[in-house]
Formats: structure tokens, sequence, C-alpha cells
């Protein structure tokens, strides 16, 4: 069902009404979202869920939403580098790491308690001879941990930030903390599929804990990108500067406290878990967390470190000889196509490196930073990619697969060397992690469709699998399918005519009759940027991208996300003031996955084209074997269920609740073939009518007029709903209907079949 029609409320409804039958096992509901803004919503349905059960009864609940540092810091320091995370992470990492405070503890203890610790940025940063400290984060871990437990509510991120200043708390690991007794937890997809970021939030989550992915639609894909790297040039010239920086600060650190590597060294010898590296049962632990890596398998923690990584000089040693050999095979003039089996056997042949000490990298890595007390660890950022690469490619053989590219296919003439380290299987991240670890998971999305592809990408046997159709009290939608212009070419972006010359000139022409005619915003998706880029420079040159700006003002999604962010919120303008837009989008991109077109900013979708991916990258080519092999997915079923779902999320744009209504055009003559309708969901499909189907230009203009004027018509959303009187009706007639239904005395007893 689409967004607003009540899938959020009535999960949460559902769910924490049974949390309070089961009161004595404290299951907690752990809610994930794609985007902040969805979580803040999950949030704000659920306040109002509990402010409406308070009429009826007394339900002590704690819902909190956990998010990155530059979403909830309030240290003045960190106000200026909103936009940037890493910024944020740093400045925090800066004013809260252990070596910090444990050298400020020891400044005051040997001055027998003489140096007082200066306050200073309104009450945020405490001062202790030259060294500063975060007093949200000093204040949090002083106070009691039972004082520190959120009174009940319903806490979203400004929340918690109003919470945190008044109580002079730090909201970020305020949060943490709260993960622990919460009935509910808000938080995106990335703090439990990824295993970098997992390992540290949701390790201590309980079995019996009731996992939502909501928007799953696009899941599989998530836990593919969580497992996968890609390197280039630009990342290992910074990787190369990274590890001439490490060695200077050794060398430093042994003129200045070389006691210190010394005892790093001591404690390797008894395994990582020894030396606290990104494993620690505490909550609050701030520095380590930074520099979150790769999962490892439990046992690697309390394992010796191999002794030829274990002494610093010698790390950095290994680590040059790994950059180094990853950089000669981008030196290469023909693509390359490995498994990781292969690639190690390279490494072993070449350099003497064997898997077991490439599955400690990163947190050999995490560990030598943290002993070098070094700060800005995003600096280190390239070095860091390149021993996750180490570590992911020494843990997993299996469902992986490395190509070497010379160039990029978009300039063949260009060297753009990248190695793209791959997972072809997205059940690695969730099948035995999420899955195998948790007794209830809930998958939900609006273009969930069709459902029996999940289970077998994911491997897993569902216990409930439903379809919901979308009740309503009149069409909000008009789904309409495009197959040819006015001068009755067909129309369609398939690979052989999707230049052509008449295909691109009635698209453009569709567009133009839509502007005329089509009121405030409408929002058309392509296939691809480079589709995009072609189509409309097509536009220009033949005068119709001029004839539609007549009509309504043109807007354009961009790679850059800043520039994509502006020229939304110029188009929002451009509808409000009544001058109407149209909004040129992507397939794929941010747009068509997070941003909502409700009311008048979404009158009508256009989706050109059949958002296939590109069947030419060897990434994709790689995948569609393995699904073949291994989960008996023909290449063309998957294909055209990725197509679909693509397809349709971005027209699901457009409508955003009951009360809504646009037209939704699907403008490649392949829509029309049942294989691919009937890929789409149900709430859409349902409402495709025979009369919408195979149509061209005129009659889509036609069709698209007469609907907008009975939309045009007064309309409440209070129409749909039933009040309370009727429902108390409803439900007295229900409970008669069933008392007559039960037998009587005279009735006779039934009869023996």
């Amino acid at each position: 069902m689409p967004s607003g029609t009540g899938k959020t409320i009535s999960l949460l409804s559902l769910i924490t009404s049974y949390q309070l039958t089961e009161e004595g096992k404290s299951r907690k509901l752990i809610y994930c979202t794609r985007t902040v803004p969805e979580m803040e919503k999950v949030l704000e349905e659920l306040g109002s869920l509990i402010e409406y059960r308070k009429k009826y009864t007394d339900s002590p609940i704690i819902g909190v939403g956990l998010s990155s540092r530059k979403n909830l810091c309030i240290h003045p320091k960190s106000q200026s580098f909103l936009h940037d995370g890493a910024q944020v992470d740093s400045v925090c990492r800066g004013l809260t790491a252990s070596w910090l405070r444990a050298e400020a503890k020891e400044k005051v203890e040997s001055s027998n308690g003489t140096i007082q610790p200066v306050i200073s940025n309104n009450n945020a940063t405490a001062t202790v001879d030259d060294i500063e400290l975060c007093n949200y984060f000093e204040r949090f871990i002083e106070a009691n941990p039972t004082d520190t437990i959120l009174p009940n509510g319903v806490y979203t991120m400004r929340d918690l930030k109003v919470f945190g200043k008044k109580k002079g708390w730090c909201p970020y690991f305020l949060s943490r903390r709260a993960i622990e007794y919460a009935n509910v937890v808000v938080y995106s997809y990335s703090y439990l599929l990824d295993p970098k970021i997992s390992s540290i939030i949701s390790k201590n989550l309980p079995a019996n804990s009731i996992v939502v992915f909501d928007e799953a639609h696009n899941i599989d894909n998530v836990c593919i990108e969580a497992l996968s790297i890609n390197i280039d040039r630009d990342i290992l010239g910074v990787a190369k500067s990274n590890l001439t920086k490490l060695e200077e600060n050794i060398a430093n650190m042994e003129k200045v406290n070389s006691q210190r590597l010394q005892e790093e060294y001591r404690r390797l010898v008894d395994g990582l878990g020894a030396v606290g590296v990104g494993r620690s049962s505490d909550v609050i632990r701030s520095d380590d967390e930074l520099l979150s890596n790769p999962v490892l398998p439990g046992d690697i923690m309390t394992e010796a470190v191999p002794g030829n990584i274990r002494k610093a000089h010698h790390f950095v040693k290994f680590m040059k000889r790994f950059a180094t050999h990853v950089n000669k095979r981008l030196q290469t003039q023909k693509s390359v196509n490995e498994t990781p089996e292969q690639f190690l056997n390279h490494v072993l042949e070449n350099i003497d490196i064997d898997s077991r000490s490439l599955r400690f990298c990163s947190e050999r890595l995490l560990s030598l930073m943290n002993t070098l007390e070094i700060k800005n660890i995003y600096e280190f950022n390239g070095i860091k990619i390149i021993m996750d690469f180490a570590t992911l490619i020494g843990t997993y053989q299996e469902g992986f697969v490395i190509i070497i590219e010379p160039h990029d296919p978009r300039t063949p003439t260009n060297p753009d060397p990248v190695l793209q380290f791959s997972c072809m299987d997205a059940s690695l991240a969730i099948s035995k992690p999420i899955f195998g670890r948790f007794k209830t998971v809930v998958l939900t999305s609006g273009t969930l469709s069709p459902l029996d592809m999940y289970p077998k990408l994911l491997k897993f046997k569902p216990i409930i699998s439903k379809s919901l159709e979308m009740t309503l009290t009149r069409e909000c939608i008009c789904p309409l399918v495009l197959t040819r212009g006015s001068d009755q070419v067909a129309v369609t972006t398939k690979y052989r005519f999707r230049n052509d010359a008449s295909v691109q000139r009635n698209y453009g022409s569709l567009l133009l009759e839509l502007s005329k005619y089509i009121p405030d915003g409408i929002v058309c998706f392509f296939t691809s940027y480079q589709y995009m880029e072609d189509i409309v420079s097509f536009w220009n040159s033949v005068g119709l991208l001029s004839s539609i700006t007549n009509h309504k003002l043109v807007f354009i999604e961009t790679p850059n996300t800043a520039e994509t962010a502006i020229a939304l919120e110029n188009y929002r303008k451009a509808c409000d003031c009544g001058r109407g837009a149209i909004f040129f989008s992507i397939a794929r991109g941010k747009v068509a996955e997070g941003i909502d077109f409700d009311g008048h900013y979404g009158r009508c979708v256009v989706m050109i084209g059949v958002p296939f991916q590109n069947t030419e990258s060897k990434i994709l080519k790689a995948r569609l074997n393995y699904l073949r092999q291994n989960f008996a997915i023909k290449e063309e079923t998957f294909l055209t269920f990725d197509a679909l779902r693509h397809a349709s999320q971005c027209i699901g744009r457009v409508i955003r609740n009951k009360a809504d209504y646009g037209i939704m055009v699907l403008a490649d003559k392949r829509y029309n073939q049942p294989d691919k309708r009937n890929k789409l969901p149900k709430w859409i499909a349902k409402q495709i009518k025979d009369t919408y189907l195979n149509l061209s230009t005129d009659m889509i203009i036609g069709i698209a007029r007469k609907y907008l004027k009975e939309m045009a018509q007064p309309y409440t959303a209070t129409n749909q709903l039933l009040g309370p009187e009727e429902i108390e009706q409803r439900s007295k007639k229900r409970n008669f209907e069933d008392v007559t239904d039960l037998p009587t005395e005279d009735s006779q007893p039934p009869q023996k079949k």
C-alpha cells in the first residue's frame, strides 16, 4: 500500500499492543527506515498512537530514535559542520577520546587537585590545562546510569536535543544508552544491516526483539552495498599519504611515549579483545567506534594477532606492501574478473601475505590509530578503505567477485582503473545476522512486488506473506499506459529505438501536452542520467524544450546532492505560487527513493521507459550468473523484477495519502505486456482498466482532462472515514448478527454429512 494509507500506524498499533500483553518478556520493537525524515515520521506516528491510547489505558512506553552525531550533537564546536558528518565525528573524537580524558585525569591527580577544570562555551567545554573535554559527555558518563533513563514518552531527535540541553547530557550517547531499555527503537537500516556499524550499535539487542524493515523493496541492494568496496587511484593516493603520516606519528610516539607502543604490543599477543578494539560492551565508549570495521568471526577477537603485524613499524610496512600490490593490480590494460580465492593466491605468491593476516587488518589499524592518539581519523580514510578490503577478502571467499576495470565505460579512451570487490549474495548480510538471530522480522513496503522474489534473494522462508489492496472511496490514482505518440509511432527506450528521433520527439510532445493541461507539478523520471542528457538535448535542438518552458518551469536532478536540494526547493516554490513546474529525475536516484510529491507538488508522474539496469555492466553480469547458478533465478526474471520495482517506486511518488490524487503515465509500449503489468504492486495494477491500456498521446490527454475535472470536485479526507458513532452502530449490528446465527432451543440439530 502507498505511503499515507496506514502501513506504519497499523504495524505500530499491532506490535506495541502485543508488547503490552507480553510485558513480562520485555520484547523490543526495532523499526528500521531508509532516511532520517522517514524515521521522524515513524516517531511522530508513535507519539500520536501513545496519546490516543492514554484515553483508554495507561501504557508506559519509551520510544527513541537514534541517528548520527551530525543530527544529535549539541556542542557549539560542531555547529559549523552540521552538513559534514565526518567533521562532526572528528570534533566529537577530539573532545571525548579516552586517552584525552585519561591524560586530563592524570594531570588533575598529579597536581593534587590544584588544577581545576575551566568551563567555557556556554557550559559545553571543560578545559584542564590545555586539554579540552566535552562537558555534555563528561556529565553523562559521570551520572548514575539509572538516573539517565529517559522518562516515559516518545523522543524525536529534536526532543532528545532539548532534553540533553536541559539535563546537560550528550543527546547522542543518551540515545545510544536508551537502546538498552527503550520499548521502541527507530533507526536507519545501516545500524542493523551494515556489519561495520551493527557490531557496535546493535550487538546487544535481545533475540526476541521484533524487527521491522520499512520501505524494504530495495533491501537486497542495501545488503550488497554494505559488503562491497571500490578502490581507485585517488583512494590509493590518499592511502600512500596516510602511511607516511602514520610513520611520522609512530616516530614521534617513540620519542614521547614509547611505553604506550610496547603496552599495545603486549596486549595484541592476547588478542584484539584485550586491546578493547571496537567490541567494548560499554555503550558510551566513544573513540574506538569511529573507525567501525567489517564484522569478524567472534573467535578472532580472542585470537592472538599474527606476529608480522603486532609491532607498529611492521604493520605499516605490511600495509605498504598490500597497498602497492593493489596498485600494481590496477595497472592493467584489460578487464579482470576473478574470485577472492584467486586474488588471495596472487597475493600469497607475490608478496607472501596469507588470508589470516589480512583478516586482522581493519581492527589492527583501529588499534594503532587509538594508540597513536589520532584525533582526525577521517584524514586516514584512504588506508582505512584498503584495510577494510583486506579484512573482507580475508574473511569471505564465497559469494563475492573481484572485477578490475582499466577505464570508465563512459570514457573508454581515458585510463581510470577501479577495483570492485562486489558482493553477489545479499543473504550474507541478512540471512544469518538478522533472520538467524531475531525471532520475528517484518519486511514491508508499498512496492514490495512480486512477493515471492524476496525469499529467494534473501534465503528465508516466510511464515506470512500478504499483499493488501487499497480501499478507496474514489479513484485517487489514474495509471495510464502510453504505447505510441500522436503520429502512431511506438514509444520505447529499448536500446535499438531509444535514440530514434521520432521516439524522442513523441516523448517531448507528451510532456508538452501534459504541461498545457496538468495543473501545478509534474514529475518526469528517466532511466539514466545519460539518457536524460541525450533526450533533453534533442528536445532543446528541435524547440520542444522551449515550448515546454512556456507552460511550466523545468528543474533537473543532478548527481550533486546540494544542487538537487536547491532544484527541489525552487520546484516547490514554483508550484506554490501557481506557476507550475516539471521536475526531471532519475529512476534509482535519491529523489525516486525518498522524496514525496504530495498534493499539488505531484499531480502527474511520467515514467519514460522501463528502468532496466545496464546489462553491459560486468558487475551485473557476474551477479546474474551467480543468481542463475545458486538461486535458479533466470536473468530475464531478475532484470524485469528489478526494473518494475523501481518503476513502481517512481510512479508511487505521486500519491501520498487517500485524500491525494494524481495521474501515473507509464510511457513505454512494454508496459502493455501482461508479464510487465502483473509485476506492479496490486494497489496500482488493480486501477489499470482496459481503457487505460495501449493509449496514444491524444488519448492520454483526453482521459487526463476528464479525470482532473472529476477530482476537482469538493472532497475532504473525512468523507472516507467512519466516525465513532458509525463504528459503534456497525459493531452492534455485527454482534446482533453473530447472536442470531446461534442455534435456538426450537431449532433442529444439524444433520450429519
